[in-house]
């Protein structure tokens, strides 16, 4: 590899040490040198490189690790990770809440493929057609995985529902415990995992994720004493962290029984494994105080030993709606035949005075099921806004024109060309109880989602986010700790120890930006999964570069047609 300077960069390193104005000298795909400048001036003469890069006096970070991601099956035919790479995201982690297509003998594909339709959404052909299968263990779906061009770094952890289908088949779906022989059979999978690579073990408790025919995940009920073997194996190999969509506030009483009893079993496994255990933290508006007085519980089992680390996203998660993708009427028969209608016949279709009065019609008559107060309209021309003005509510909209929130919808789509978006908060709507969350050193930032729920959400862009709302336009956080929670911070976790960091020897995954520059664009819709799907993606502007491993891999936010991402693992404790 060749040696090159970022020249008049500020650096600011990962670790939330103030921003210093260096050179920095990479070989060989890692960081030589931090060489700080004097009155402009370096302070070290470094020869000249024609791979050298003038910064512009923007910031150079580490490249930001994404630890929650649905990865799995789009980099098989997106190499470069769309939107994540638009963001700064330079190393991911998959097989997040327990669903990943490894371990899996040949006549589970299609089982293990719907299941992550069904809890992801992600289309099963995109998932069939578009990776290879070559493989059936964990280790050597990792091997294929490592063959793959890609454009970020890449890890896995292995998920629960893989390893009980391998070992139990149609029983894994049993809510009975798994007897001592298929435990043996998954800890057998789980530590091949580990001595391959695998960054951890992942879990589903949660009732909410389902198999196509209705019932929960496999392992959504399995006992306390399957979940600590697993602790056993990642307590042996001195790595991993065990990850979870935990059972939080689901048939709950007011003292929150279950959910303590849920924290105390992940404290059992933190301390019984010496590893941490993540897990998603949100607000809700259905149970507003559910998150603080979890945090509560997190703290109180850190204090006998465990090590907890909730992760929560940097704004809220929100369902999406527009013109290709579904919309809040979809109860009506005329707005299902509208979603049906291709070749941009849609707006065509919306323009007819007689077929919009039976939009207008079958809406009112047939309800939604949304609450238009809290549907907020994204100006179609101006960046993302995730604010939730009650003026920009799609119920304050139509009350404004003296009309139905149905057709002010469809005025909106008109007016808009079809890129109207809007934008349904679900979790975290309080951004307030999203800062306080964030404000506490044990939570870490996460539940991006990238590759999952893509005809639902669109949540990978929060690193921009958390940069511009946050730390340029609220000035809640420093440029410092945004970047430290968004580096070091992530890779730590993960036990990833030359990563998110700059500092000599470390890997050479850099992003170069200024706060100033940056722009969050409007979600949009384009079908470009395959098997003819359609999904949701956002682009940034104001990341000049990213670099992985030393290499140009992103250029004002296009493909350097590099693909130097490589397979992370792992440091031991051991």
């Amino acid at each position: 590899m060749s040696s090159f300077t970022i020249r008049n960069g500020r650096i600011v390193d990962g670790s939330g040490a103030p921003a210093r104005d260096a050179d920095l000298r990479v070989e060989d795909g890692r960081i030589a040198e931090i060489i700080d400048r004097v009155g402009g001036v370096p302070a070290v003469d470094v020869a000249v490189s024609d791979d050298d890069y003038d910064a512009g006096g923007r910031l150079v970070t580490p490249g930001f690790v994404d630890i929650h991601t649905h990865l799995d099956a789009q980099l098989a035919w997106d190499p470069i990770g769309t939107p994540s790479c638009w963001h700064g995201v330079t190393s991911v982690v998959m097989g997040n809440c327990g669903v990943t297509f490894a371990p899996c003998r040949p006549d589970d594909r299609e089982q293990l493929a719907a299941m992550m339709e069904s809890v992801e959404d992600i289309p099963a052909p995109a998932i069939l057609d578009g990776m290879a299968w070559d493989w059936e263990s964990y280790g050597e779906y990792l091997a294929s995985m490592g063959r793959l061009g890609k454009g970020p770094n890449v890890g896995g952890m292995v998920g629960h529902c893989a390893l009980r289908t391998y070992a139990m088949g149609e029983r894994g779906l049993s809510e009975d415990e798994a007897g001592p022989d298929d435990v043996a059979a998954m800890c057998e999978q789980l530590d091949e995992a580990m001595s391959a690579g695998a960054l951890g073990v992942s879990t589903s408790r949660t009732s909410l994720h389902r198999v196509p025919d209705g019932r929960t995940v496999p392992g959504t009920r399995a006992g306390a004493d399957e979940l600590l073997a697993f602790a056993d194996v990642l307590g042996r190999h001195g790595a991993g962290v065990f990850e979870g969509a935990f059972r939080l506030g689901e048939g709950d009483d007011d003292e929150l029984t279950n959910t303590r009893r849920e924290l105390a079993l992940m404290g059992e496994i933190s301390c019984r494994s010496g590893r941490p255990v993540s897990f998603g933290l949100t607000q809700s508006d259905r149970r507003p105080d559910l998150w603080e007085r979890v945090l509560e519980m997190v703290h109180a089992e850190r204090g006998r030993g465990a090590d907890l680390r909730p992760q929560t996203t940097a704004r809220g998660v929100g369902l999406l709606f527009g013109l290709e993708a579904r919309s809040p009427f979809d109860r009506a028969p005329s707005w299902v035949e509208l979603r049906a209608a291709v070749n941009g016949r849609k707006l065509q279709m919306i323009r007819e005075a007689p077929f919009r009065q039976r939009l207008i019609r079958e809406a009112d008559a047939h309800g939604s099921g949304v609450d238009f107060d809290r549907l907020y309209v994204m100006a179609p021309n101006g960046d993302a806004d995730y604010g939730c003005d009650p003026s920009s509510s799609l119920a304050a909209i139509a009350a404004e024109r003296g009309v139905s929130p149905a057709a002010a919808y469809l005025e909106l789509l008109l007016e808009s060309e079809g890129r109207l978006v809007a934008n349904l908060p679900i979790l975290n709507q309080d951004l307030d109880a999203v800062a306080t969350m964030l404000d506490d050193p044990v939570v870490s930032l996460g539940l991006a989602d990238a590759g999952a729920h893509v005809g639902q959400i669109m949540d990978a862009s929060q690193p921009t986010f958390l940069l511009t709302h946050w730390v340029r336009d609220r000035g809640r956080w420093t440029v410092e700790e945004a970047v430290r929670r968004l580096t070091t911070d992530t890779a730590d976790l993960f036990g990833l120890g030359d990563r998110g960091r700059i500092v000599p020897g470390a890997v050479a995954d850099l992003d170069v930006f200024a706060l100033d520059e940056l722009r969050l664009h409007q979600p949009e819709w384009v079908d470009d999964v395959p098997g003819g799907s359609g999904r949701w993606i956002q682009r940034a502007e104001g990341f000049a570069r990213s670099y992985v491993g030393g290499e140009v891999f992103m250029d004002r936010g296009e493909h350097s047609g590099a693909l130097p991402g490589r397979m992370l693992h792992p440091a031991t404790t051991a």
